[in-house]
C-alpha cells in the first residue's frame, strides 16, 4: 500500500472528530471507514485511496449528523492553550463558527489534515482551481474577522 494507514487513520480520526464533536462516535465511524476500504476493490480503480478514506468518512459523518442534527463547534479547539495566544483562539473559535459547515470543511481537510487539493477536487467533484478560489475566500474571510477584532 502506498500510503501509511496508520498516520491516514489519525486524520480521518481528527477529521471525524471535528465534524461529530464526539470521541466516541468519531472513532467508531473512523473504523467503518477503514473497514469498508479494506474491504471494496473500488478504491483500486480510482487510484486514489485518499480521496476514497475522506469520501467514505465524509458520508459516513453527514448520516451520523442527520441522526443527531448537530452543528455547534467545541468549547476548545484542540491543540494547546497557551496563555498569551488565548485570545486568538477565542477570536479564531469565533471566526470559525460564523462559516457554514462546507467552508469550516474545507479549512480543516486542507489545512489541518493537508489534504492535497487533487484529492480535495476529487472528493466534492470541483475543479482545482475551483477549491483553489473558494479556499482562498474563505480564508480571506477569517483574515478579515482576525484583524478586525469582528467577534
Amino acid at each position: 500500500m502506498s500510503m501509511e494507514l496508520e498516520e491516514q487513520y489519525d486524520h480521518i480520526y481528527r477529521y471525524c472528530y471535528f465534524r461529530l464533536r464526539d470521541a466516541g462516535k468519531a472513532e467508531d465511524i473512523t473504523q467503518e471507514t477503514f473497514l469498508r476500504y479494506l474491504e471494496s476493490d473500488s478504491y483500486r480503480d480510482t487510484g486514489r485511496p485518499l480521496a476514497f478514506l475522506y469520501t467514505v468518512a465524509r458520508n459516513l459523518c453527514i448520516d451520523e449528523m442527520r441522526r443527531k442534527k448537530m452543528e455547534s463547534l467545541p468549547e476548545e479547539l484542540p491543540g494547546e492553550n497557551k496563555e498569551d495566544s488565548m485570545l486568538d483562539a477565542i477570536m479564531l473559535r469565533q471566526a470559525l463558527h460564523d462559516l457554514d459547515s462546507e467552508e469550516r470543511e474545507l479549512i480543516l481537510l486542507r489545512y489541518v489534515n493537508e489534504v492535497p487539493v487533487a484529492d480535495m477536487a476529487k472528493i466534492y467533484g470541483k475543479s482545482r482551481y475551483a477549491l483553489y478560489r473558494e479556499t482562498k475566500k474563505i480564508l480571506q474571510k477569517l483574515e478579515r474577522r482576525m484583524t478586525h477584532g469582528q467577534i
